[in-house]
């Protein structure tokens, strides 16, 4: 598969099963790999991942649960509930962090670009991100980006005993494949793909 094809390969999965597609030993050396080949500004590295396998993945849905009934109206409970459920249905999950201490640390090193590295940080995860939900699709797994993060930033600190600086951006529940993604409609390139000669 080429690199093109593998872009296309990627997309967002709702439709989870807990079955392994390839061994943890696979999944494990797959995503050292793609941590180490994603570029950062000024080569921070200031990106952390924590792979969530099992009964841990299980117990991150169980929180994300529990924080959203505190929010999310009556009616909406049972919406919400058969959504969460669909993401702990999967295989695994990966969490995706900004270590705030190399990243601050640069800010004060660097003064001048004191704000560009507020935007970096964050650009970077991006690039980890899509890299390795590529990655996941290339292995035949489904995967998709979630975000619940201020709702439970603290309690995934605490549950899996990470540190305090470390900051949650993303939450990526995957596993093998039970129904395709629907088609989406796309803009014309012509709106989004310009040339100046």
């Amino acid at each position: 598969m080429n690199y093109i094809e593998a872009l296309q390969k990627r997309r967002s999965i709702y439709a989870l099963g807990n079955h392994p597609v390839i061994s943890d030993e696979q999944l494990e050396k797959m995503i050292t790999t793609v941590i180490e080949a994603t570029p950062s500004a000024y080569n921070s590295q200031s990106q952390r991942v924590v792979l969530l396998l099992g009964k841990k993945h299980q117990e991150l849905w169980d929180l994300v649960l529990e924080a959203l009934k505190k929010i999310v109206p009556e009616k909406q409970v049972a919406k919400t509930t058969a959504k969460i459920q669909s993401f702990a249905a999967g295989y695994g999950t990966m969490l995706f962090f900004d270590e705030q201490k190399i990243t601050q640390g640069l800010m004060n090193q660097f003064p001048l670009y004191k704000d560009n590295f507020a935007v970096w940080y964050q650009q970077h995860g991006g690039m980890l991100q899509e890299n390795l939900w590529v990655a996941l699709a290339t292995e035949g797994y489904g995967a998709s980006l979630q975000h619940y993060n201020e709702l439970i930033e603290a309690q995934v600190k605490t549950a899996f005993q990470l540190p305090e600086t470390w900051k949650l951006l993303a939450q990526m529940p995957f596993g093998n494949i039970l129904a395709k993604a629907e088609i989406k409609e796309k803009q014309p390139i012509s709106d989004r793909f310009l040339i100046r000669k």
